[in-house]
């Protein structure tokens, strides 16, 4: 999820573990702790020339388990260390530093594992990415009362059992509020189905997901032999249905046999793409799992790359638009939410 969302949830981890040892001091190394492996998109620049590889890299090792075990045991064991000195000698033990860092690693991969981006939680065993796609990147239902409890505590003193339970409280509510957004998963994966059912689509697979900022407007993509299906429900919408099915072409320019790193994108997108040649020899990609900017406009997916040969490979930059009103996207995506 954003970057805030995994700094709340891992300033709870510290608050959990070890507020009642130094304080406020614990909000924020956890929140340091909950950050560590989104660096994964430094580290994967360091480490990669390309940036393909960079992007296959984010959510991997560094939001694996494994990860979330080495981790702990190093980021923990050194702060105890750089902390346990002269008037903080004594306060804290290594334990509870190893087991504040397991938290806020383990969460921020877990929490991620929601999104429909995917996180490849079982690295180096298996590349599997887990996606359960209940809940958006940015869901402000999700972060905004978890941050105001956050917030609050922090001007009560750290032995205060207010202050334990405004943590509670916030912890309370975004574990209530993930739940539900499963729930809704699994309502608008019922409607979609029946959709498709009702308007007689040979589909071999599909999918939903939130759009951004809430759990209120859905977007579902199924695939056809010749084709993708796509169409947004809100669960303000009068019919219990998706309105209005359109259709995506199924655009090859280069094919996974082609390049390598078309197979590897084509994985990564859980084969939802497409791929169109540009008037300037290169090749724009689109991730079909996500939402179109335009109505209409098959080749303005909101996650796309623009492709460019490379030597024998294929590298890549984000796609730039510069004919896109994002003001205009959000509006339209406020005005679906209302429902029709």
């Amino acid at each position: 999820m954003d970057s805030l969302t995994q700094i709340v949830l891992g300033a709870a981890c510290g608050e959990a573990v070890l507020g009642r040892k130094i304080g406020n001091k614990a909000l924020l190394f956890g929140a340091i702790g909950g950050t560590i492996p989104d660096l994964d998109v430094f580290v994967g620049n360091l480490i990669f020339d390309n940036q393909i590889d960079v992007t296959l890299f984010h959510r991997g090792f560094m939001h694996s388990l494994t990860f979330a075990v080495l981790g702990a045991f190093i980021f923990g064991w050194t702060t105890y260390k750089l902390y346990n000195t002269q008037k903080r000698l004594g306060t804290t033990t290594v334990r509870a530093w190893i087991w504040m860092f397991f938290l806020a690693l383990l969460t921020h991969s877990i929490l991620d594992s929601f999104t429909p981006y995917g996180t490849q939680l079982f690295v180096p065993f298996s590349n599997y990415r887990v996606a359960f796609n209940n809940i958006a990147v940015v869901d402000v239902f999700y972060t905004l009362p978890f941050l105001i409890c956050l917030i609050i505590l922090m001007f009560f003193s750290r032995k205060s059992k207010k202050r334990q339970q405004w943590i509670r409280l916030g912890l309370g509510l975004s574990s209530i509020y993930m739940c539900l957004t499963l729930v809704n998963r699994f309502y608008v994966d019922s409607i979609f189905e029946t959709s498709l059912d009702n308007n007689n689509i040979n589909y071999s697979r599909y999918f939903v997901q939130p759009s951004l900022f809430s759990n209120f407007l859905w977007y579902g993509v199924a695939e056809t032999p010749e084709n993708y299906i796509y169409g947004y429900y809100s669960i303000f919408d009068k019919k219990r249905e998706f309105i209005s099915l359109k259709e995506l072409p199924k655009q090859r320019d280069l094919s996974p046999n082609m390049y390598a790193q078309i197979n590897d994108l084509a994985w990564f997108s859980n084969n939802y793409f497409s791929v169109y040649m540009l008037k300037n020899g290169n090749y724009q990609y689109n991730d079909l799992r996500y939402p179109l900017a335009e109505e209409g406009n098959p080749n303005s997916a909101v996650f796309s790359f623009e492709l460019f040969k490379e030597g024998e490979r294929l590298n890549m930059k984000p796609f730039e638009r510069s004919e896109v009103d994002f003001k205009e996207i959000l509006k339209s995506i406020f005005t679906r939410t209302k429902g029709i």
